[in-house]
């Protein structure tokens, strides 16, 4: 099974590189996206300060802020033990569905967020570091998720440990922002809401957009399991 997962990831490296330690190539390649999301995660800050109405506060109030902050320090780890051992243990496996999920479904409510704010004659800019962090860093480390050996499968948990922390990252959110005046996003802000309605519809959407990515997180370690297990030749029994 472990043959044909290296065999995947190592098509994907120039000829010089395939002779190498396809574990330790994995390493280096999550250091090398933990490094790329530290960079614009500071690229983002210095950015903000640039604006009037950036609070270094509010910075780290953003749930997509805390989920690359956590992308950091788990992909360093990650890389760490790729570079020690043959597969990852089965906690940084659950840990990373977590992150990756948190960090995937961030860039889709970003993506839309802009779109709306577009359509509205309102657009918001978007600087380097927000694509990094959105667009290209995401869809770059699922890849990597999907390809490189010695990760196993996910438990179905992973999904309600999710959950778990978007509720109670945005009930802490509703009660910092009656105390400050301020929310991270607008479907937060009850001054930018028609009522009660819009806002349990639209935090309904992102928390099953959440369920979404965190099952197919899942599904992904595992459908490629049974695909390689399927492949496998039948044993016949010896001939007579």
């Amino acid at each position: 099974m472990t043959s044909t997962r290296v065999l995947d990831f190592a098509k994907l490296l120039p000829p010089p590189l395939r002779a190498l330690r396809p574990r330790l190539l994995v390493g280096a390649v999550r250091i090398a996206f933990a490094v790329v999301c530290a960079i614009a995660l500071v690229e983002r800050y210095n950015w903000g300060l640039g604006s009037a109405t950036f609070t270094p506060n509010n910075y780290y109030a953003y749930l997509t802020i805390q989920s690359n902050i956590a992308f950091v320090i788990v992909m360093a780890i990650a890389g760490a033990v790729a570079m020690r051992a043959n597969r990852d243990p089965v906690w940084l496996t659950g840990l990373r569905a977590c992150i990756l999920t948190c960090t995937v479904t961030a860039g889709i409510v970003f993506a839309i967020i802009v779109q709306q704010a577009g359509s509205d004659t309102v657009p918001i800019d978007v600087p380097p570091s927000d694509l990094v962090l959105h667009f290209w860093l995401p869809p770059l480390a699922v890849l990597e998720w999907l390809l490189s050996p010695g990760r196993g499968r996910a438990a179905w948990r992973v999904v309600v440990f999710v959950l778990g922390y978007t509720v109670t990252w945005g009930g802490l959110t509703m009660l910092r922002g009656t105390l400050v005046g301020w929310y991270p996003y607008y479907f937060l802000d009850p001054g930018q809401l028609t009522g009660p309605e819009e806002f349990f519809t639209m935090t309904g959407l992102a928390l099953l957009v959440f369920a979404v990515v965190g099952i197919g997180m899942v599904w992904l370690t595992r459908v490629r399991r049974k695909a390689r297990g399927s492949s496998s030749p039948v044993r016949q029994a010896p001939s007579p």
